[in-house]
């Protein structure tokens, strides 16, 4: 009977693309028939006819097998067969896969308890343990499925074997602010509103012990409230208050502690965060042998959990598959999300009732599913939605500090979801099973896609700086919101500097806000400051004008008073010489000089003109001493008796003869003794000069 053939669906049109393509490589070979590429390919020609026939997308070794044997780029045909197998992918995604027996990237929750598999020795070991101790931590590292151990696995399996009415269990994560998010999800088990829990969490980490304990007063039962607080380690990635964070873990330590208690805390932390729960005393105390470590799934583990979920709903997963599965995976801790994956996408791909490996293959495998499923919906988005999709992821993770990047989940406001871009890249990101939301929260589908998608670790890697700084100011803003825009809130100095030159297209329209407050207030400070110098500098001014007229008033008067002075002092010599006119005429004329000298005014210059009328000085010889010695002293002059001549004698030992006709401007005769002369004597005619020494000589000189 022969085999009857399905219709092509339009979705198939890239198989069909995919087929002429490799039968336009066997022409351009030289259409060598399919027995001759069989040989060459070490495949049957069967095989190959199928894979040239356009129905369905082959397997990858049987097109590297095609290509190879009609000489074509492998290397090249490798990367379209996954591309070509991603697209198919999203093409043929059925609106049902809700539907699915996987969850793919996204954790497995309480309602997944049925078709959760594989850790149920370690749900067991949990249960046992904390029936035993008040306070656990579960710790393991990403991707090693503790938050489907916690959720699927331990809080499932408690509130199944506890009857209505039983103490709840009760699984959130912390987020940005842990104390706020305690108190909504204890709020309908309290009776209370979030806001005054929060209040009461806040002001005394005790009362969170007290109200589950009042809670719990009237409950027969020795069971206890279960709070299970999943990926802890946001307390330190995303909770920016030091005092919050403090406060949470005190709280959480005293409700498990105290020997009154009725709770039970169980942590679900990342391995590599274990050196900051060190950070807080109380809690290393809570965790000493209390600490329980996730491994990766042993060989038969794995094979439940691929098998299991697929069984329970109707489903095979072929033998060969189980087995790659199981040796790619194995003991490996971090990669069950992404087996998870490329088990949603090999159910994606299944024919019938069967996932096969040809599925699997398809899919691009553990390594390359992630990869694959990501850019394919990148690839299907133009260019300004592409920018979004950047946008968005970025913000959903932070970089770590000593750590491993990691996801962070942001509340959809946050994104901008009014613009219908915003919205339509949301709505294909969620329906790939790339990010997951809550009601009004959106945070990465898991970490893997921060390890695995390398498109976004480039984009990590571009500018982690700005990534930083972006990530503060989104907290500043949303602060800066939070408290009515209080202007004390706003950037100001170096973290407004920092946004200088920095590209404002990535923000939200409440960053935008908050920048351009910021910057308004600082520009309005700035104008305060120009204004009070320019008041400083008129002050500065006009005192400076006040102390110029001052100091020339100052310089004025005291002109005018040294004048005064001199005028003082010149009327007073004016008077002693004309007291001395008629006593000493010579004094009054040295009187009348220094009068004039001081102060050249009529008054002076009468007296200078009387004094020299009235002085017997006909002239003034100046000394001159012999030699340039300074210490000397006329000791003797004489007229020659012509009255040509005059001869003077000095304590210098020198005789100087004078024209008397002399104005006395050119040096005169000096003639030279021994030792200091007296007063000189001319003969009555003239020709000789006597004069007697202190030493006892006379000498006569001609």
């Amino acid at each position: 009977m022969p085999r009857r053939e399905r219709p092509l669906e339009p979705s198939d049109d890239v198989v069909v693309r995919f087929a002429r393509d490799l039968r336009l490589l066997r022409e351009k070979a030289g259409s060598p028939t399919y027995r001759e590429l069989g040989a060459r390919a070490h495949y049957s020609a069967a095989s190959l006819t199928d894979a040239a026939g356009g129905r369905r997308l082959p397997s990858l070794p049987v097109t590297l097998a095609y290509v190879g044997a009609c000489g074509g780029d492998v290397a090249e045909w490798k990367t379209r067969w996954h591309e070509t197998a991603a697209e198919l992918a999203v093409t043929k995604e059925p609106n049902d896969d809700k539907l699915a027996p996987y969850v793919g990237l996204s954790a497995f929750q309480q309602e997944d308890a049925e078709r959760f598999f594989g850790r149920e020795e370690l749900v067991a070991d949990l249960l046992s343990r904390l029936g035993e101790r008040r306070f656990l931590g579960v710790f393991g590292a990403s991707g090693s499925g503790k938050s489907s151990l916690l959720r699927a696995g331990l809080a499932a399996n408690i509130t199944k074997t506890r009857g209505q009415g039983s103490p709840p269990v009760v699984v959130f994560t912390p987020g940005q602010h842990p104390l706020e998010e305690c108190a909504v999800h204890l709020a309908r088990f309290l009776g209370e509103s979030p806001g005054t829990l929060l209040a009461e969490f806040a002001e005394q980490p005790r009362n969170l012990h007290l109200r589950i304990r009042q809670a719990l007063a009237g409950d027969t039962t020795s069971a206890d409230a279960v709070l299970v607080v999943d990926q802890f380690e946001e307390v330190f990635t995303l909770c920016g208050d030091g005092q919050e964070r403090a406060a949470f873990v005190d709280a959480l330590v005293f409700a498990a502690t105290d020997p009154a208690s009725r709770t039970r805390i169980v942590l679900g932390v990342r391995a590599d965060f274990l050196g900051h729960c060190s950070h807080h005393p109380n809690l290393v105390d809570a965790l000493r042998d209390a600490q329980v470590l996730v491994g990766g799934m042993s060989p038969d583990e794995l094979r439940r959990a691929i098998t299991g979920p697929a069984e329970q709903a109707g489903y095979r997963v072929e033998t060969a598959l189980v087995a790659w599965l199981v040796a790619d995976a194995a003991r490996q801790p971090g990669i069950l999300p992404l087996v998870s994956h490329a088990l949603l996408q090999t159910w994606l791909r299944r024919r019938g009732k069967v996932m096969t490996v040809a599925g699997y293959e398809a899919a691009g495998s553990i390594e390359h599913a992630l990869a694959s499923s990501a850019e394919t919906v990148h690839q299907t988005l133009d260019e300004r939605q592409q920018d979004i999709t950047k946008q968005i992821f970025l913000r959903l993770t932070v970089s770590g500090d000593g750590t491993e990047d990691t996801r962070r989940r942001v509340a959809v406001t946050e994104l901008g979801q009014d613009d219908p871009n915003t919205a339509l890249v949301l709505d294909t990101l969620t329906s790939a099973r790339l990010i997951t939301r809550g009601q009004d929260t959106v945070e990465l589908a898991h970490e893997a896609l921060i390890r695995h998608w390398p498109r976004l670790r480039d984009w990590l890697a571009e500018d982690r700086e700005g990534h930083r700084l972006r990530r503060l100011l989104t907290e500043a803003a949303a602060d800066w919101l939070r408290h009515d825009r209080d202007v004390d809130l706003l950037y100001r100095g170096a973290r407004l500097a920092a946004w200088q030159e920095r590209a404002l297209d990535p923000l939200n329209d409440t960053e935008r806000a908050f920048l351009a407050a910021s910057r308004d207030v600082v520009d309005q400070a700035l104008r305060v400051r120009r204004r009070r110098v320019r008041w400083v500098i008129g002050g500065l001014s006009s005192a400076t004008v006040v102390v110029t007229v001052l100091a020339v008033l100052a310089t004025v008067l005291a002109g005018r008073a040294d004048h005064e002075r001199a005028l003082a002092v010149a009327r007073q010599l004016v008077a002693d010489a004309r007291a001395q006119l008629q006593a000493d005429p010579e004094l009054g004329l040295l009187l009348g000089r220094e009068a004039f000298a001081r102060a050249p005014n009529e008054e002076s210059e009468s007296v200078l003109r009387q004094a020299a009328t009235d002085s017997h000085i006909r002239a003034t010889i100046p000394a001159v001493a012999v030699g340039g010695e300074d210490d000397f002293a006329v000791s003797g002059v004489a007229f020659s008796p012509d009255g040509t001549h005059l001869a003077v004698t000095d304590t210098g030992a020198s005789l100087q003869v004078l024209p008397a006709a002399d104005d006395y401007t050119t040096r005169p005769l000096v003639l030279s003794g021994t030792s200091s002369l007296g007063k000189p004597v001319f003969s009555p005619d003239g020709s000789h000069i006597a004069m007697a020494s202190i030493a006892g000589v006379a000498m006569v000189r001609n």
